[in-house]
């Protein structure tokens, strides 16, 4: 077996211009008052890799441009279509009169496991994704279609938001993943 790594050429990555014509998946994602900008720059990061149609940073959450969200966003700022709102809970709101399908990231009491996600969710779907500290608004939580939970089995009693967000992101477009590939 070949396992010889791929040069820059080889992996066919799409320009920026390229990017910004092809159509995206319809995901979105709500960050509710991130605090860290090393965060929102990874967020940014996976979300230009899985082709997010566009993320919705509310409250305290810092915006490009910014040296540090550059920093591990990698230039996927401009790329990835995102919007300031001052208040997370209109922007549910707001997602939710659009018919968006709201699914929180957020240890619960009904949280479902993300391992038991169900393969019909409805697209469009948003991901919010809250606080690093506090998590999701409880305001919000009351609107969401569905709350999901990854499991854990360590001491930590939670992981990073941004590794979170890309666990959730990645289970969400292996079950869409037609949709995805035939673009």
């Amino acid at each position: 077996m070949n396992y010889n790594k791929k040069n820059i050429e080889e992996l066919n990555r799409l320009s920026i211009e390229q990017y910004k014509t092809v159509k995206k998946l319809p995901i979105y994602l709500v960050l509710d008052n991130i605090r860290s900008k090393y965060n929102v720059g990874s967020i940014f990061r996976t979300a230009d890799a899985f082709r997010i149609e566009k993320i919705f940073l509310c409250g305290i959450t810092p915006c490009p441009p910014d040296r540090e969200i550059e920093k591990t966003a990698l230039g996927a700022t401009k790329s990835v279509d995102w919007q300031y709102l001052s208040d997370t809970l209109s922007c549910a709101k707001l997602l939710k009169d659009q018919m968006v399908f709201l699914l929180a990231v957020e240890q619960t009491f009904n949280s479902t496991s993300i391992i038991n996600l169900p393969f019909n969710l409805p697209l469009p779907i948003a991901i919010i994704l809250g606080h690093e500290i506090k998590g999701v608004d409880d305001k919000i939580l009351e609107m969401v279609n569905i709350a999901v939970e990854i499991p854990q089995w360590g001491t930590k009693h939670s992981l990073n938001v941004s590794v979170a967000a890309g666990i959730t992101m990645w289970e969400v477009v292996k079950r869409n993943i037609d949709t995805v590939e035939s673009k």
